[in-house]
């Protein structure tokens, strides 16, 4: 695959090309799911393909192909400088700087394969449903268990001289089920993801989790329409992140389309708020030794303080905002908000009465305004304690207040993402039910 790079960098230097970039990738991996104890599907995959841009001086043309014959990689490199040739010129185009290409990186640990045959997949994905519907009678159905394994390689290369490549895996286990009783029916799921297949859960956990998690929503109710703190379990909390996130980057923020626009050094969050990227984690999900555009990452600060520090920008975007990329062509790499002291049952207690949110519906949010709605289910908590479950009602506010309204950050962090949090306590939202 590397030399296929830079065999298309040739060919493009040769079409008469000022500069270009290729990335090739492969991957190989297997999907089982089953559902009742039957399989239901059985992929493998395996999947190659190979893109070039060329740039004839500003103006820039992209082609792509999964046929690897040369004959198809060199009419690639050509479709791209003939796409190039009727482009308009664009001040902002380019490759990233040379002197911003990544050098020698560490060994971030990304790479397990699972010697998994199709016989052990199907036992798995079997045993982790069979714990799930054997843990309690008001399990009725079942949406299915999975487990999946892939593993891809990454190269990328360009003119500055620059050629990386590393291989990477992931793994993980899943299960979603239906419980049941007089009063109606619930869904509810759980998964484990890894690098590493020897850091999932057993599928039996996966299964119990899943169970646990259907039974305990049934018999729930709407709520009237009010405001109220309210704490984001993990996997509901990255989602506040991840607008955050969208909010800061480069392409929202060059065309004004985001409620941050020009917020650069004010106070976004509370002053005890820290989010920083950490790339360079072993075995992480979100590790990577450089960005799509070669570019070397590395450790860095977005909010500290509270204080917005950076932007999440690649090196068009920066340009567009005359400034420098920070190694986000392709997103974040293991953004975490630092965690405080608590655990989510310490943060029901500091927030007594309120709504603990554990699934988002939806996506009814303006990145222009800053507007945040969205359909939600979980539980009421009073007195520090889980009440009954809650479903069918909307949560709402505006991204920056919620933001500023953080009270705390929960110890309870979940890995299994590129963004990495633990529970959220909000001093306020609203919340849209009866």
């Amino acid at each position: 695959m590397e030399q296929i790079v830079e065999q298309m960098l040739d060919e493009a230097r040769k079409a008469g090309a000022s500069s270009a970039e290729a990335a090739a990738s492969n991957d190989l991996g297997l999907s089982v799911n089953v559902r009742m104890g039957e399989v239901e599907t059985l992929e493998h995959h395996k999947d190659q393909g190979v893109a070039i841009t060329v740039y004839f001086g500003q103006r820039k043309g992209t082609a792509s192909t999964s046929d690897l014959s040369r004959e198809a990689l060199r009419e690639a490199v050509h479709a791209a400088c003939r796409i190039a040739r009727y482009t308009a010129q664009d001040d902002c185009a380019g490759l990233a700087d040379p002197d911003l290409m990544a050098g020698d990186w560490p060994d971030l640990d990304l790479d397990h394969p699972w010697d998994l045959s199709v016989e052990r997949a199907i036992e798995l994905a079997q045993s982790c449903e069979a714990a799930a519907r054997d843990h309690d009678a008001r399990i009725i159905n079942s949406e299915g268990a999975s487990t999946n394994t892939l593993r891809g390689l990454v190269v990328y290369g360009n003119t500055h001289g620059f050629l990386g490549a590393y291989t990477a895996t992931r793994h993980s286990i899943s299960c979603s089920v239906v419980a049941a009783d007089e009063k109606g029916m619930q869904r509810d799921y759980w998964y484990s993801v890894s690098r590493d297949a020897n850091g999932l859960q057993t599928p039996e956990s996966v299964g119990l989790e899943a169970a646990r998690r259907a039974v305990r929503r049934l018999g729930g109710r709407r709520l009237s329409t009010r405001q109220c703190p309210a704490v984001y379990v993990p996997e509901t909390a990255r989602s506040l992140v991840g607008h955050f996130v969208s909010a800061v980057r480069g392409g929202a923020l060059y065309r004004k389309a985001s409620f941050l626009v020009d917020a650069l050094g004010e106070d976004v969050f509370p002053s005890f708020v820290r989010i920083h990227e950490q790339p360079h984690l072993p075995r992480a999900l979100g590790s990577v030794p450089f960005d799509s555009e070669g570019v070397a990452t590395r450790p860095r600060d977005i909010v500290t303080g509270g204080v917005l520090e950076g932007y999440v920008l690649d090196s068009y975007s920066a340009r567009k905002l005359g400034m420098t990329t920070t190694g986000n062509a392709g997103g974040v790499h293991n953004l975490t908000m630092e965690p405080g002291e608590q655990d989510l049952d310490g943060l029901l207690r500091v927030m007594g009465t309120g709504l603990l949110v554990t699934e988002l519906i939806g996506h009814g949010i303006n990145m222009v305004t800053g507007d945040y709605s969205r359909g939600a289910a979980g539980f009421w908590v009073e007195d520090g304690e889980i009440r009954y479950p809650v479903e069918e009602i909307t949560v709402a506010g505006h991204l920056k207040k919620l933001f500023k309204g953080i009270r705390a950050v929960g110890n309870d962090v979940n890995v299994d993402s590129n963004i990495r949090t633990g529970s959220l306590l909000l001093e306020q939202v609203t919340v849209a039910g009866e």
